[in-house]
């Protein structure tokens, strides 16, 4: 494993603090711009989250938790319903703004994006239903993306999150791509976290663990990243800068990430620029149909 990747990828576990598996914040070397914090909870613990001048979306990934938020001008509790697994649908979210402390209880597991600001918006329970879905990519780079956290969805200050499911055999984050130069209507500047899952396939007869996926990240003009790896629950990739994709579902196996952004650019905004050596891919989509195994809903995918 290179140097670089030892700096940009964390197996699960390698962030552990303060009762939470995984922290990304402005404490990890080289990191500015965004964060998250991943645990497990188990009926009757709770976590807190102090008042660090960040704002947050509050995300389950599998389970149902209560948060309570104190804020201007009073305290809430919402209650967040969640899902099965990150691959039984979309999951309603909670944004709360800058300035907010809040308890996080419940049953399951759990990540809280994040991304300093001193602007504060209104605090946003967005359900699982009116997550937009988007259908992406055709044919074997046909995957499932969730955008509650995008600026077309979400009124946040800095933050940009959003969640991909790519079914087994399937590419996503392809072509690859980089938002690491500021080119007005064209590129943002954005930091940007990959945290993965994976799942055997519905109905497979799969060992618990075995469930893999890749990705891979590597260099542009902005600065040198080697990320080649196997990806499996829990892993985190940081992309500073750097050509970001693809991000490959293994046969036998259903792939997820969630992807946290922010940068320094005035505008919030996702604009990419394709590796010129493969934009040309995105044409052979054309005339190809979207994988029929999405979309991935709760009453599709059943049980794993």
């Amino acid at each position: 494993m290179s140097t670089s990747d030892q700096r940009w990828f964390h197996r699960r576990g390698d962030l552990a603090r303060d009762g939470w598996e995984s922290v990304v914040d402005a404490t990890t070397p080289g990191w500015e711009h965004t964060g998250i914090r991943v645990a497990n909870l188990q009926e009757g613990e709770t976590l807190t989250l102090d008042d660090r001048g960040v704002e947050r979306i509050v995300v389950p990934l599998g389970g149902e938790f209560r948060v309570v938020h104190h804020h201007f001008p009073g305290e809430w509790e919402t209650r967040l319903h969640g899902r099965a697994s990150v691959f039984d649908g979309p999951t309603d979210v909670l944004y709360l703004p800058t300035g907010t402390t809040a308890e996080v209880r419940g049953h399951g597991r759990v990540a809280v994006t994040e991304a300093p600001t001193a602007e504060a918006r209104p605090w946003q329970y967005i359900p699982a239903s009116d997550t937009p879905v988007e259908l992406r990519g055709a044919g074997r780079s046909s995957r499932q993306v969730h955008n509650f956290g995008t600026p077309q969805a979400l009124d946040a200050a800095r933050l940009i999150v959003c969640e991909v499911i790519t079914p087994a055999e399937n590419w996503s984050s392809y072509p690859p791509h980089k938002h690491d130069e500021h080119v007005p209507g064209h590129e943002s500047r954005l930091e940007e976290i990959y945290y993965f899952e994976t799942a055997p396939v519905a109905g497979a007869d799969a060992a618990p663990g075995t469930s893999f996926g890749m990705f891979s990240t590597y260099s542009s003009p902005a600065g040198d990243i080697d990320i080649n790896a196997m990806v499996r629950t829990g892993d985190i990739a940081l992309v500073p800068f750097g050509y970001h994709g693809p991000a490959v579902a293994a046969p036998g196996y259903d792939l997820y990430y969630l992807n946290v952004m922010a940068g320094p650019d005035p505008e919030r905004a996702w604009l990419i620029s394709d590796d010129p050596a493969h934009a040309w891919v995105r044409d052979t989509w054309n005339g190809q149909a979207i994988d029929d195994r999405l979309p991935f809903t709760d009453d599709k995918e059943g049980d794993r």
